[in-house]
């Protein structure tokens, strides 16, 4: 893995796992664009009341809030006709997830099969005080191996040197990853004193196929600023991905608020499958991204433009603030993972 090239002076930007890149600004990123946060990453679930359990017991995330939504205003948002879905927000220090259960139409598991280079493959960094006891917690638990065990990225990585990594899965198989930092590297929050093994969230990652075109939607469309760029290879990169021969290209993004959005190029090897066209938003390997917006209408508009594939019709007015927003957007990106555009004030510029 090759150290990431940045100026000492920002040294409150650091290289996460040298896999799945960590990149954090104190007083975070100031970007031009449409989005003003990552407000928080969705992740599709089969069965609520067994989540819960998993990400409040194990992961100890503290549930804020829980709905049960149906109706034509959410069939229109999520692009699914029938639709009844529950969603439950959960926080974990500063960050937020929310898991989707759609009750109906039901949708397709998560191929047992999938790998890491796959292009569905999303997950979230959690940073974890302390790795061991992080590690012997989740096996406490019986959790799901994706790695087969924490890696520790070399010391001649001078970016990296020292930081651990782990990946499994949730009960559903969305992978998820813990990131413990040295005291030399990483957001000075994670290293404030606290009782808490579990931290909050650094990022989440996306495989993409091209970076560039990549960049050209979430910097140049959405506005998102570039914050690291790396290539990382190895042993540890291999066995923290479980991809054999593992090199990739990392472009890590963040917006004024929020976790960061890192893009991960598999250059080797080339056999990763690309994300299904067919997915529909009660598929269990739909996750999203949240992000909060000043204004739908028109960031939907310069999305239009760049000939985005939209899965709403169109920016949806919801009767209530019964999700937290007023009015929403869901879209995909080149690569077919989605975002969902969030205006909470409603000022009844649908389109």
């Amino acid at each position: 893995m090759s150290a990431l090239r940045i100026p000492i002076a920002l040294h409150a930007l650091i290289l996460a796992a040298g896999v799945a890149l960590a990149t954090l600004l104190a007083g975070g990123a100031r970007a031009n664009g449409p989005v003003e946060a990552v407000d928080s990453i969705s992740i599709t679930v089969a069965d609520m009341d067994r989540s819960l359990v998993f990400y409040e017991d194990v992961l100890t995330f503290e549930k804020i809030s829980e709905v049960e939504v149906d109706g034509e205003p959410y069939e229109r948002l999520m692009g699914v006709f029938g639709l009844r879905m529950r969603v439950a927000r959960l926080r974990l220090g500063d960050e937020a997830i929310e898991l989707i259960e759609v009750l109906t139409p039901k949708g397709r598991p998560i191929p047992p099969d999938s790998r890491s280079n796959d292009g569905w493959f999303q997950h979230i960094a959690i940073i974890v005080r302390d790795m061991g006891r992080a590690f012997a917690w989740l096996r406490q638990h019986d959790i799901t191996y994706a790695s087969p065990a924490p890696q520790r990225l070399p010391d001649w990585n001078p970016n990296a040197g020292g930081i651990e990594a782990f990946y499994f899965k949730d009960p559903d198989g969305n992978t998820l990853e813990i990131l413990a930092f040295p005291p030399d590297k990483g957001d000075p929050k994670w290293h404030e004193p606290s009782d808490k093994l579990f931290l909050g969230i650094d990022h989440t990652a996306i495989v993409v196929a091209d970076t560039d075109a990549s960049l050209a939607f979430w910097r140049d469309r959405l506005g998102m600023q570039v914050v690291g760029e790396s290539e990382n290879y190895g042993p540890e990169q291999e066995r923290l991905n479980n991809v054999f021969g593992a090199r990739l290209r990392i472009a890590a993004l963040r917006a004024p608020e929020g976790p960061g959005v890192e893009l991960l190029e598999y250059l080797t090897p080339g056999d990763g499958r690309p994300f299904p066209a067919d997915t529909r938003a009660s598929d269990l390997w739909h996750w999203q991204v949240n992000l909060d917006v000043v204004d739908a209408g028109q960031a939907a508009e310069n999305l239009r433009a760049g000939h985005a594939r939209f899965v709403s019709p169109g920016v949806t007015q919801l009767p209530g603030h019964d999700l937290g927003f007023a009015e929403g957007l869901l879209a995909r990106d080149p690569d077919g993972h989605a975002f969902l555009l969030i205006e909470r004030s409603g000022r009844g510029n649908a389109l």
